[in-house]
């Protein structure tokens, strides 16, 4: 596996090796000496899969309040996304910066989210499915979000906003700038 780190170091984008022949391919998609070299020591609790019918079905961004804050491994095993992780981490350098990265079902790509960062995705093909590996389980009483098309974010998605297929949550999600201090940076030694 080869680990790539972003302009905002704490993400990270994992590309599995494939190994191919006529039958198909072998990948290791998980290992978790590996990826606690990387990221530190990480557990996770949950696996969740999410189906999107449509091409332009934006989910996020999405994050979890402490206590039950979620860091999450996404992996595209059907169709193509567009993956963001923006930092809302109140004092770090990255604060309200955004990475992004196509994982696809063809790439194997991963993408690392930290607890900290709000989440999201766009889906680029038809009967797109993803997978999130969670560090903390599922609390509605902790679930938020934030605008995905704030123009403070300056995110570049794949859409227009008034061609993308919304949940009524994600329609109502409040802006950057109204956001509360829930996560504080702390730089990782």
């Amino acid at each position: 596996m080869i680990f790539e780190r972003f302009d905002i170091p704490d993400v990270l984008l994992i590309k599995p090796k494939k190994f191919g022949d006529a039958r198909g391919y072998f990948m290791e998609t998980f290992r978790q000496s590996l990826f606690e070299e990387q990221a530190g020591p990480i557990r996770f609790v949950q696996d969740n899969q999410s189906l999107s019918a449509d091409v332009g079905t934006v989910r996020g961004l999405h994050f979890q309040l402490l206590p039950c804050a979620q860091g999450k491994l996404v992996s595209c095993v059907a169709g193509a996304i567009f993956d963001v992780a923006v930092d809302i981490r109140v004092g770090s350098p990255t604060y309200g910066k955004h990475v992004s990265a196509e994982l696809t079902d063809e790439n194997g790509y991963q993408l690392w989210v930290p607890p900290g960062f709000a989440h999201g995705f766009c889906t680029l093909e038809p009967m797109t499915k993803v997978n999130y590996k969670v560090t903390d389980y599922y609390s509605a009483e902790h679930d938020r979000g934030l605008r995905w098309d704030d123009p403070e974010l300056a995110i570049a998605w794949p859409v227009a906003a008034e061609s993308a297929a919304l949940s009524a949550k994600d329609k109502i999600q409040p802006d950057f700038l109204s956001l509360d201090a829930y996560f504080t940076y702390q730089k990782r030694i």
